[in-house]
């Protein structure tokens, strides 16, 4: 009995984790392709006079490394993640408390998996961070309208 309620624990506590793990990012699928992702990303970040401060290949670094480090697993067909601030909008935050230079810069990834593309970013707590997520949004949403 007692191995069954342990083992009920565990599956629970597993469950609340696995939750917690698709809470940390927003995703919105993209009806085009990667290219076409990457460019309407790149575009909407621009339009909001916003600099792209690095573009992380990151599918590509993946790819590249998967046998030295003992893959054979192919995560994306393509993934990049555009690296940028906000002067205006990080003085708010940071102003509002110190410790959001954490979460600075912001990121929008574009991913292709599956046959399906994909554009996202990470989640931010609850509070001053909300402005932050509300404009990758709004961001990310414009690129998806593109």
């Amino acid at each position: 009995m007692l191995k069954s309620i342990l083992l009920g624990g565990l599956m629970s506590a597993a469950s609340v984790t696995l939750a917690a793990a698709q809470d940390t990012s927003t995703t919105y699928i993209y009806d085009g392709s990667f290219d076409d992702a990457a460019f309407s990303v790149e575009s909407a970040i621009i339009g909001k006079g916003l600099v792209i401060d690095y573009v992380s290949h990151t599918g590509e670094m993946l790819e590249r490394t998967r046998a030295d480090v003992g893959s054979d697993v192919k995560l994306f067909e393509a993934a990049d993640i555009f690296v940028f601030c906000s002067a205006a909008l990080s003085r708010k935050v940071m102003e509002a408390d110190p410790m959001n230079i954490a979460h600075c810069p912001y990121g929008i990834f574009v991913a292709e998996r599956d046959g399906k593309v994909m554009i996202g970013y990470r989640n931010y707590p609850e509070g001053p961070m909300q402005k932050v997520q509300a404009l990758l949004d709004d961001i990310v949403n414009e690129a998806i309208d593109f």
